[in-house]
């Protein structure tokens, strides 16, 4: 192989499930011309990660996991060397694909009040199969941030919490699983954005601290990991003068914190994945196609995610790095192509998911993670008021009478009149954007009705989004369930509410 085709197995571009057949084709001549070494899917260039300008058009999402499994056999059947497959699933492939199984996000398996390790290995591996069934490969998670900032508007509940020692403990089982499966896996966003106040999708984030607080919080996950033999970390895009001689540089295109710190310092012999280098903290710095590509190459980044330039940079780097360093990488790519049986490739079928077997996990680990978090239930009195028609029920942000309000054969009071009211949050978003897409004037009914009498609050979404609803110690008792799944709302009611 030449040095070219060396250097293009580097590189893993966007491919989009729904995409114009325009695209497909652009896709294909990436392969065959350009003799790619992987590509990473996303659902369609509506997707966050797109940084796509029309996401308010609509588009037809029918068929995604089909599409899924017809693209990644017709793009395989073009590559010489068969394509690394990634996806960024850090909940499992229905972080990209409908109709598929979806697990809790990381804030919720933070959460486990029992053998959290054991049952977040198991999240890992369940994901990493349904993801080696459907031809893929290398799943881009567990985050290793350790998200202290509350108001963090990309992290948040993609985090296992704001314990570092947590955080490394539970990242490296989520890895574990997924390496048990048989695929790949990444700690993720070195050297941490945990503690970042701005989007990488659209702005540079700057961390400003020193770098004994750098060890003792962003950087201990990853070393937890590095320890442990994590074979993949993926570098994310936010500066940190103290790890970059005082510069407000992009992790990802830096050689003093990649190969300085990252494999020198810190020990790491494995592969450096890019974030995606679409992304606005990094893809306006370079005006000239393949350059951003050439710079975080020659950071330290074997893989290279999402980038626009594929050719240019290719080209740039061919021109640039040494015959010894294009022969390294290209080893490590093909050893971690053999490692996960991607050398063997044969066309897969739609696979079928056991979905009672899924729920019944769902139930399980809900049962280790819904929480009183605040006060105390008394199941007796409860039921009590209910029979004598003095309790209520509320519910909010629903468009429909949720699960968990259904089959409940009770005549409820309405909340103005009723002696103890049972109010129901299910939080529309699970981002911070908007009070997590939550109304001001019905939060502030929330607040009010809290005041007023003794209330039992349910909430079902991330738990970064209680702030908005006053303070917990005007409520009775609060109960946590994390997620709004049928399973979760089945687990709450076992609670005894009524």
């Amino acid at each position: 192989m030449n040095k070219n085709q060396k250097i293009a197995q580097c590189f893993s571009p966007a491919a989009f499930i729904h995409d114009s057949e325009e695209n497909y084709q652009a896709i294909e001549k990436l392969i065959q011309e350009q003799e790619i070494g992987g590509l990473t899917f996303f659902h369609s260039r509506h997707s966050a990660a797109a940084n796509f300008e029309k996401r308010a058009e609509t588009l037809d999402v029918s068929g995604t996991f089909e599409k899924l499994i017809t693209l990644i056999n017709r793009y395989q059947k073009l590559s010489k060397i068969p394509l690394l497959i990634s996806i960024d699933g850090e909940y499992g492939l229905a972080m990209r694909i409908e109709k598929t199984p979806q697990y809790p996000f990381a804030i919720t398996l933070g959460a486990l009040k029992k053998d959290a390790e054991q049952w977040v290995e198991e999240v890992g591996y369940r994901m990493g199969m349904d993801m080696k069934r459907s031809g893929i490969h290398l799943n881009l998670a567990p985050c290793a941030d350790v998200n202290t900032n509350p108001n963090n508007p990309v992290i948040g509940y993609r985090s296992f919490g704001d314990d570092a020692e947590k955080v490394a403990k539970l990242s490296f089982a989520a890895y574990s699983g997924m390496k048990k499966a048989g695929i790949g896996a990444c700690l993720k966003h070195f050297p941490g954005h945990g503690d970042t106040a701005v989007d990488s999708h659209l702005g540079l984030p700057i961390l400003h601290k020193s770098k004994e607080e750098l060890e003792a919080e962003e950087l201990l996950p990853f070393q937890h990991g590095i320890d442990r033999g994590v074979e993949m970390i993926m570098v994310g895009h936010l500066a940190v003068p103290a790890l970059t001689g005082g510069k407000d540089i992009p992790a990802s295109i830096s050689r003093e914190l990649i190969t300085d710190l990252l494999k020198g310092e810190m020990g790491f012999q494995g592969l450096v994945i890019s974030d995606a280098l679409n992304m606005k903290a990094v893809a306006n710095l370079f005006p000239e196609p393949g350059e951003l590509e050439w710079q975080a190459f020659q950071a330290g980044n074997d893989i290279l995610c999402f980038s626009d330039h594929v050719s240019e940079g290719i080209e740039k780097i061919t021109q640039k790095t040494s015959d010894e360093e294009a022969d390294l990488v290209f080893q490590k790519i093909m050893d971690l192509k053999k490692r996960f049986g991607v050398l063997d490739n044969k066309p897969i079928e739609v696979p079928a998911f056991d979905w009672d077997q899924h729920s019944r996990f769902q139930k399980d680990l809900a049962k280790n993670y819904v929480s009183v978090i605040w006060g105390e239930l008394n199941p007796s009195e409860i039921q009590a008021l209910a029979k004598a028609g003095k309790l209520g029920y509320k519910e909010f942000f629903t468009q429909t009478a949720s699960h968990f309000s259904q089959n409940l054969n009770l005549d409820f009071e309405t909340a103005d009149k009723a002696e103890k009211v049972i109010l129901s949050v299910f939080v529309p978003s699970h981002k911070p954007l908007n009070q997590f897409g939550m109304d001001q004037s019905v939060l502030g009914e929330i607040k009010a009705l809290a005041k007023s009498k003794p209330c039992i609050l349910v909430h079902f979404g991330n738990p970064l989004a209680l702030k908005h609803l006053g303070d917990l110690e005007d409520f009775e008792t609060v109960i946590c369930a994390y997620q709004g799944f049928e399973e979760v709302q089945e687990v709450v009611k076992t609670l005894k509410l009524f």
